[in-house]
């Protein structure tokens, strides 16, 4: 549980002034779900920033998931965005039911992961990009400290998805890096229906790191058609009892 008082506050705040240094401070893009957006020290996603995504396993669901809330955060800015990846597989459309227009997205498709972190940086201090993703399965201090630098100079969100061609390379994910936050977003069943259907996508996603922050997980509900998550319904409203909340469904 976290625990919030005028003093830990304000020793957070001199953490956060410690951490910054002479960074400028770009704001936050809010995740708009209270439960989220204050367990992240400025209450959302610090912008000129690099941040972490990975999926919570090795099957192509988990990583589509990843990648789809990398493009809701990346919907909810206001320009172009590039998409730099190794592999022919990011399906536009779903990208697009996540918020994020195919319009909106330049892609950028390498070689090898050398060059996607060349791209990654290069766009980043370009200035004229709202945001950038990279899919790299590593991600060296050395290569996350520039990519932090170049977002810090543009004011760009930077997010590096995480992706592994064989399991030994997850172990990468708990090295130290440079970003702000580290995140991993798992595939849940879709929220029920009163009638038969499929629902709502819901998300396991865990904040594994954050500078100055607390770490926590959240069960969410994927992202909208404007980038948005949701807290499902039954666990935004606790106060009534399992009986009360089945009633309602059945009303």
């Amino acid at each position: 549980m976290s625990v919030s008082t005028p003093v830990l506050d304000a020793v957070r705040a001199r953490i956060r002034q410690i951490e910054s240094g002479d960074r400028a401070v770009r704001g936050a893009l809010p995740f708009g779900v209270s439960a989220v957006d204050r367990r992240l020290p400025a209450n959302g996603l610090a912008l000129g920033a690099l941040h972490e995504v990975a999926g919570g396993g090795n099957g192509a669901v988990h990583g589509a998931a990843a990648a789809l809330f990398a493009a809701g955060v990346m919907a909810r800015l206001e320009g172009p965005v590039l998409w730099c990846l190794t592999r022919r597989d990011l399906f536009a459309p779903a990208l697009a039911q996540a918020g994020l227009h195919p319009d909106r997205v330049i892609y950028a498709e390498v070689g090898d992961e050398k060059t996607v972190l060349a791209c990654f940086e290069e766009a980043l201090r370009h200035g004229g990009l709202a945001g950038v993703v990279g899919e790299v399965a590593t991600l060296s201090m050395t290569a996350s400290r520039r990519l932090q630098l170049a977002a810090e100079g543009s004011g760009a969100l930077a997010i590096a998805i995480r992706r592994w061609r064989r399991p030994t390379e997850a172990a990468d994910f708990g090295q130290p890096t440079a970003s702000m936050t580290r995140w991993r977003v798992s595939a849940l069943p879709s929220s029920p229906l009163p009638v038969p259907g499929v629902g709502r996508a819901r998300w396991l996603v865990e904040l594994i790191r954050a500078r100055a922050g607390d770490c926590a997980d959240f069960e969410l509900e994927a992202c909208d058609e404007a980038g948005r998550l949701a807290l499902p319904a039954e666990l935004a409203d606790r106060s009534a009892s399992p009986g009360v909340a089945r009633r309602r469904a059945a009303g």
